[in-house]
């Protein structure tokens, strides 16, 4: 996938009128986003379980519903779930050895949504075990690759959700953002991914990683259908206690008006000497951009960025340790085997050891020891207050009449496979502009920019927009604005 022309594909908006106008039926919307997937998943591995005859079915009583009259506003698109987010049917697996053969008895708040939609699940899509990683690398059932350069990640942890759109097997997908899961993977595959405010998406359904950044959102080739997704998911759950009751507007709604008059806040710490080249360099054309589309430019202060990855890498280990210690062989989880004579906690430690990889590995410990008497007011207590100077960061910039902030999503463009295995450290610091995000619990987007040329491949490069909480609308309008600008849009990844 790798020819010199990138390709288009209709978008799940266009998808959705032409089903609900009869123009299209479901099913056969539905056969063609499987024949794809069977002819080219092979090579990226953005699936790690297809529904073939259940989604035919499903789109069939998609028809059968548009026939009745239903007005369904995601009618027969074809849509791919990250798996760590529970359905009724196949496995729910987390791309873990753990949860290898787990069947959910229940589906995600926010999959069901879809389903009630119109939306049809071809598969679940492959992720960094338990949503760990920004690669997509540490998955238990092997890489996914950039369609862009199948020699490159798609960035993680949603890669195989970003990766599917970007191969252009579906037109929308679902991923989870803890860090930076679902902006800096759409940045590196040259989509529109959108982390809402925490609260807007229920995560009931969604297998817990670190419970107060966990949030939701779509990864999409057009900033429409990232609004219109939107609109479906969000909204308040009683499963989900930490849902906001705050009503949903439709997001599709003023996309067009334009970002005259805005203002827009660009962080010194976004011009770093460690951006690629080809970062910093389109980082400076969309600011050019957004001047030519009437945007005011100010500059900011985000003083406690440099900071952001340390307080993250505390925080989110400490919930993880917690989340996953249900996974012990006994409660949940695959179970080893024991010889004859051996104790429970043989069974405990040999059960975790055997279905964790080591990634999960890592950030449990590390979150065991942050937790562990004698340094959690060394560790934990003062990263929380860490990220509560980050939040106060963020609020200055608003409260000086910023309506988004501006910042690149990764400091790279998609690097090798392999290429930060051995540094764990390198790979955390391609977060260093999004965790902050997750940590101060905003919404943010990333939407594409253009492209530059990385040893002989074209490589997609987004940039992110931070907005207030609960902005999302405002997020979405800027970020439309961009696209229509002449950015780089609607692009998936050519074959060849």
């Amino acid at each position: 996938m790798t020819g010199a022309t990138p390709r288009t594909i209709t978008p799940a908006h266009e998808i959705a009128s032409q089903v609900s106008a009869g123009a299209r039926s479901a099913r056969d919307v539905t056969a063609a986003a499987l024949r794809e997937i069977a002819s080219g998943d092979r090579e990226v591995h953005a699936f790690l379980e297809t529904f073939e005859d259940k989604a035919l079915r499903d789109a069939d009583a998609v028809d059968a519903r548009i026939r009745a009259g239903e007005k369904l506003p995601l009618a027969g698109v074809p849509v791919a779930i990250k798996d760590n987010l529970c359905l009724e049917w196949g496995k729910t697996t987390c791309a873990s050895k753990m949860l290898a053969e787990f069947r959910s008895p229940y589906t995600a708040t926010c999959v069901r949504k879809l389903l009630d939609a119109g939306a049809v699940i071809v598969g679940k899509a492959n992720l960094d075990e338990f949503a760990m990683g920004g690669s997509t690398e540490h998955s238990a059932f092997g890489p996914t690759r950039n369609p862009w350069d199948l020699s490159r990640v798609p960035g993680g942890s949603s890669g195989g959700s970003a990766a599917a759109v970007a191969a252009g097997f579906v037109p929308l997908s679902l991923g989870s953002d803890t860090g930076g899961s679902i902006r800096q993977p759409a940045g590196l595959c040259g989509l529109v991914g959108i982390k809402p405010t925490y609260g807007r998406v229920s995560r009931f359904g969604l297998v817990a990683f670190a419970s107060s950044l966990d949030q939701v959102g779509p990864l999409s080739t057009c900033v429409r259908d990232s609004a219109l997704a939107l609109s479906v998911i969000c909204g308040q759950d009683a499963r989900d206690a930490t849902s906001s009751a705050r009503p949903v507007p439709d997001f599709a709604a003023g996309l067009d008006e334009p970002v005259r008059g805005l203002t827009l806040g660009v962080p010194r710490q976004a011009r770093s000497d460690a951006n690629h080249p080809a970062v910093a360099a389109e980082f400076e054309r969309a600011i050019e951009r957004f001047r030519g589309l009437g945007a005011k430019i100010v500059d900011i202060d985000l003083p406690m960025t440099d900071h952001g990855i340390a307080a993250y890498y505390i925080v989110a280990p400490a919930e993880a340790s917690s989340n996953l210690a249900r996974f012990d062989g006994i409660r949940y989880g695959t179970r080893a085997k024991l010889a004859p004579g051996e104790d429970l906690l043989t069974l405990y430690t040999r059960s975790r050891a055997e279905g964790f990889g080591p990634e999960v590995q890592r950030r449990i410990m590390l979150g065991t020891h942050v937790l562990s008497s004698g340094y959690a007011d060394a560790y934990y207590v003062n990263a929380l207050k860490v990220r509560r100077l980050i939040k106060r960061d963020y609020d200055r910039a608003f409260e000086r009449g910023c309506h988004a902030v501006l910042m690149p999503p990764a400091p790279s463009p998609a690097f090798k496979l392999g290429e930060k295995l051995g540094d764990p450290l390198a790979l955390y610091l391609e977060d260093l502009y999004t965790v902050t995000v997750n940590l101060a619990g905003l919404p943010g987007i990333t939407v594409p920019s253009g492209s530059a040329m990385v040893e002989g491949r074209e490589l997609p490069i987004g940039i992110q927009l931070v907005g207030p909480a609960f902005e999302e609308s405002s997020l979405l309008r800027i970020a439309r604005q961009y696209e229509a600008s002449g950015a780089w849009m609607g692009r998936v990844a050519p074959r060849g």
